[in-house]
């Protein structure tokens, strides 16, 4: 495995589950605060209290200059929406990526959300992308390639007739939010450095209903599909070790 690929401690693995811990639960109360007319600010401002009353720092706040704690991305938006004045409306779908340091480790994890009663269409894009993580994380085995992990995300993916986003990656992770190595979500199986007890990946499946293709907007972040269709993500911070994978970021959102 490559000499920039940083296996982790079983002590540092305990360490990212206290962070991975609390990025479920704000997932958890995201979930449960999601409605018809609440603003995506809203989310936002519940999210940051409830990551600092744990005594742990959002990890995305001043990230590159990113202006909140979660990222909030509706409908076409895939990934990087910044929380605003928008209202969720009855129909919408909404991403919401949360990532929170604890005593220098980070957790990462992300999940989609329906506001009101959604299109089948919708509801068939986040299942589908909610399982496709699934068969990610199961291909994390001691053993396996790199590729097998993005492999299977694309396979699952495209069998369902839905496309798997290209330019956006998941990463390794641990003392900074973005290790090596990449994971992209498709490629062939049996490519890239083998996989070992110790590595530590955020496994972050992005899904359109269209074109595989984005944009990203004149706010520099956010970016949406270029055909504007529904996109979702989904995404967990995965350890592996001796006997298989195990979700650090637990929730019941897998």
């Amino acid at each position: 495995m490559s000499g920039m690929i940083k296996l982790k401690s079983m002590q540092e693995i305990k360490l990212m589950r206290e962070a991975g811990r609390i990025v479920a639960e704000v997932l958890q109360e995201m979930e449960n605060s999601i409605k018809v007319g609440i603003t995506t600010a809203m989310l936002d401002k519940i999210a940051e209290k409830l990551i600092r009353r744990h005594g742990a720092e959002p990890a995305f706040l001043g990230y590159n200059n990113f202006p909140a704690s979660i990222c909030a991305s509706v409908n076409n938006e895939v990934v990087h929406g910044i929380p605003g004045l928008r209202r969720l409306e009855e129909g919408d779908i909404i991403s919401i990526d949360v990532g929170v340091r604890l005593n220098g480790y980070y957790g990462d994890a992300a999940a989609t959300f329906p506001a009101g009663k959604i299109s089948p269409e919708a509801q068939k894009l986040i299942d589908v992308t909610r399982r496709s993580l699934q068969k990610a994380i199961e291909a994390m085995q001691v053993g396996n390639r790199l590729s097998d992990v993005s492999h299977a995300v694309q396979d699952y993916v495209e069998g369902n007739s839905l496309s798997v986003v290209r330019n956006y990656v998941g990463h390794g992770i641990g003392e900074a939010m973005h290790e090596e190595p990449q994971v992209p979500n498709f490629g062939l199986p049996g490519r890239g450095p083998a996989l070992q007890p110790g590595l530590v990946l955020a496994i972050e499946p992005m899904v359109n209903t269209g074109s595989w293709e984005v944009k990203v907007l004149k706010d520099k972040w956010t970016v949406v599909t270029g055909d504007g269709s529904l996109s979702a993500h989904f995404e967990h911070t995965v350890a592996l070790g001796d006997n298989g994978p195990e979700i650090l970021t637990t929730s019941n959102l897998t």
